[in-house]
């Protein structure tokens, strides 16, 4: 039976961090930043976790 690949897009956006979750970049801080305050800029560029729902699904695709 072949080997799985993963999803080489997938890899380039989420981690996996110590406890299995994954972590992820937030949206909404690449372009169009004039009109966005400074405190919410502040906080998009802080890492998030993946939400429960779509974890099991985005595993499934990082399985090589």
């Amino acid at each position: 039976m072949p080997k799985f690949k993963s999803k080489r897009a997938l890899r380039k956006r989420v981690r996996l961090t110590g406890s299995g979750r994954l972590r992820r970049h937030r949206a909404y801080k690449s372009h169009i930043l004039t009109k966005k305050h400074p405190k919410r800029k502040r906080h998009l560029r802080k890492a998030a976790l993946v939400a429960r729902a779509d974890e099991v699904r985005l595993k499934r695709l990082l399985q090589a």
